[in-house]
């Protein structure tokens, strides 16, 4: 029980910052971290204006969400009920998690590493997207207008 409340007080520690021109923490944040949800916190460099807030977000993305969002894709492309490996499957899921990437490197713009995985998903739906247009032109072009993509 003790263990249990030392933790929670170095997780609220870690959200919470300090007062200076730096970076300031919405108490929802703290209420987030000891609830148990997982947090997304952005660093401020200057909080002189309206722009370094609205750089500083605090957004709730809690696991369940992003399942939901990977079996609403399953089930809207997969051939079958439980298709996960069929190329149109692996192309959508693909393109979910390079919006996510994007996501994330336009708020942290020096992170590299993650900016060679994406990369590397690029490279992977491309490989993916050529199989399907040399085996099923008809497919491909059906699933390239369905998410949207440029070709």
């Amino acid at each position: 029980m003790a263990k249990e409340k030392a933790k929670k007080t170095v997780k609220t520690a870690s959200v919470k910052t300090s007062t200076s021109a730096k970076a300031t923490v919405d108490k929802s944040a703290v209420k987030s971290v000891k609830s148990g949800k997982s947090v997304k916190e952005t660093k401020v460099v200057k909080a002189s204006s309206a722009k370094a807030t609205a750089a500083k977000e605090v957004i709730e993305t809690p696991k369940s969400n992003l399942e939901d969002d990977k079996q609403k894709i399953i089930d809207k492309f997969g051939q079958k009920k439980g298709d996960t490996g069929s190329p149109e499957v692996q192309v959508a899921l693909l393109s979910l998690k390079i919006d996510k990437l994007a996501e994330h490197l336009e708020i942290n713009k020096k992170d590299n590493h993650s900016r060679r995985g994406l990369l590397k998903v690029i490279a992977k739906r491309r490989r993916i997207l050529n199989y399907l247009q040399k085996l099923n032109e008809k497919r491909y072009k059906k699933l390239i207008k369905e998410i949207g993509l440029k070709k």
